[in-house]
């Protein structure tokens, strides 16, 4: 397992720790494979009864590492694991927390839509730039966020690129509770050992009750994952990835 995903295990939480902060801890393909194999292992453990997910340094998740997405193509094993850790999520029994220090980015924002429980900092921002880099929305998230945040607020993050923070978010409902980043990941913790205490088949029916049937989520995800690596291939994307990177604004006035 890579360096970069931490797992450890104790009193039945499983804690994953995302371990890249000077690239505030964006998911290589090693990364993505590992969430999903900590996440499948924990979920095949019957000790581990909840898992707690947190980013190292002052970040979560800064999203998908984007010099990865400029080399992989559909169907590739890099796109695999991306795939493979997302659909992990709306098939999780048990639950998940999540300790949100700083930005969530992408994937690092539409995996908080699967979580039970989501505890983020002040310093917390959430951001959801998919059509700034010429893709859309994945993880279901093009379904779960205007469900959860209302229609008109998703399309100004999705559409507008608009950046949610930590009190917005709480005032939405898309965390439980803001809590200082010294104390987020102790606190993420102790809300996780009530849960390891509780009866663990109750438990696992309140989480499936509170979620509802998977089926259209997964039908989303598969909706959405078909469109995003299609829009991969395109010169929009090929624009938008390089402006990234080269830090200056995207051009896509020949593009339509």
């Amino acid at each position: 397992m890579t360096q970069d995903v931490l797992v450890e295990r104790h009193n039945g939480i499983q804690k994953i720790t995302l371990n890249r902060p000077h690239k505030k801890n964006a998911l290589t393909p090693e990364m993505n494979a590992a969430v999903a194999d900590a996440l499948a292992s924990g979920e095949a453990d019957r000790a581990v009864r909840v898992h707690v997910i947190s980013g190292s340094g002052d970040s979560y998740c800064a999203g998908n590492d984007i010099g990865d997405f400029m080399k992989q193509n559909a169907g590739t094993a890099d796109d695999a694991a991306v795939s493979r850790m997302i659909a992990t999520f709306p098939l999780l029994e048990k639950p998940i927390i999540a300790a949100v220090g700083g930005v969530a980015v992408g994937v690092g924002a539409t995996m908080l839509l699967h979580c039970d429980l989501v505890y983020a900092s002040p310093a917390a921002v959430f951001s959801f730039p998919f059509l700034n880099l010429a893709l859309v929305p994945e993880a279901g998230s093009s379904l779960l966020l205007p469900a959860m945040v209302g229609r008109h607020r998703a399309a100004a993050l999705f559409l507008l690129g608009e950046r949610m923070g930590a009190e917005e978010a709480l005032k939405l409902g898309f965390v439980n509770e803001i809590v200082p980043q010294a104390d987020l990941v102790t606190h993420a913790i102790a809300k996780a050992a009530i849960l390891a205490a509780k009866p663990p088949g109750a438990t696992k029916l309140v989480k499936m009750l509170l979620h509802g049937e998977a089926q259209p989520v997964i039908n989303r995800m598969l909706e959405e994952g078909a469109h995003f690596r299609a829009q991969l291939k395109t010169d929009e994307a090929r624009e938008a990835f390089s402006a990234f990177l080269e830090k200056r604004p995207a051009d896509f006035s020949r593009f339509g």
